[in-house]
């Protein structure tokens, strides 16, 4: 699993960021920076919002809630889950179920392509 910290410098680099960069565009020292990189200090709250949104990805994934650093970043599929989060849970129930069956349904589809 990578870090917290080497996924800010996989970023970072990714960017073509350099320490003294992301130091500026986040208003700290590079010494912070290089503290963060290297898993010795942990970021605020808002300052790994901060950072999350400067290196294009999300907290989610700086967090390891995901391994995809794109995945909270569609639109469209925000949209979708917040519609979803604000219904009833009876019909939040019955859609999930309907998901999941496409999702296995395309999943056995891929399977037996092989």
């Amino acid at each position: 699993m990578i870090t917290f910290g080497k996924k800010i410098a996989l970023l970072r680099k990714d960017l073509g960021l350099s320490q003294t960069e992301l130091a500026k565009n986040l208003n700290t020292s590079v010494s912070v920076i290089s503290r963060y990189e290297r898993d010795e200090m942990t970021p605020s709250v808002d300052t790994a919002k901060k950072l999350a949104e400067l290196l294009g990805s999300t907290v989610g994934y700086l967090l390891g809630e995901t391994d995809n650093a794109n995945l909270f970043k569609d639109p469209a599929m925000l949209q979708r889950l917040s519609e979803l989060e604000n219904m009833q849970t009876e019909d939040k129930t019955h859609i999930l179920h309907v998901l999941d069956n496409f999702i296995k349904a395309v999943k056995l589809k891929n399977i037996a392509a092989l």
